[in-house]
């Protein structure tokens, strides 16, 4: 909890000028900010091959830009859900929005970028849940 709060703060202080990428405590942090909205994606810090002269499994090679994007796609995929996406609608729907990142990522990777996809999946359960609400009035 204090890693991601001190993590939190040193997004907020940078300015809208800095690049949306920094390490921090062996970590890759990439950010972006929407509104007043900021989502954050932390990924093991790199290690330069070179150096060490040896790879190996812990290595990480993630693309900044790629994840940059990947942060992109999820705020459209919710703008598309929830309209204009907001704190409000993040923090009253959570579940909801757990579940389009579940569809988005496992295991750490990215499985699918596909806006119709992911909201599928996410209208079917909408309407078998208000389906079964129907039921029990």
């Amino acid at each position: 909890v204090a890693l991601e709060s001190e993590i939190i703060r040193k997004c907020l202080s940078r300015s809208e000028l800095q690049c949306s990428f920094l390490e921090y405590r062996g970590f890759k942090v990439i950010y972006r900010r929407y509104a007043s909205l900021f989502f954050i994606v932390g990924t093991k810090a790199d290690f330069d091959v070179r150096v060490k002269g040896i790879a190996s499994d812990s290595d990480n090679y993630e693309n900044e830009l790629g994840m940059l994007e990947f942060i992109h796609i999820l705020v459209e995929t919710m703008d598309r859900w929830a309209g204009s996406i907001c704190e409000l609608d993040i923090m009253y729907q959570l579940e909801q929005v757990h579940f389009l990142l579940d569809e988005m990522v496992m295991n750490g990777y990215v499985i699918d970028t596909n806006k119709s996809n992911i909201l599928r999946s996410i209208d079917l359960i909408e309407r078998e849940g208000s389906k079964n609400e129907g039921m029990f009035r």
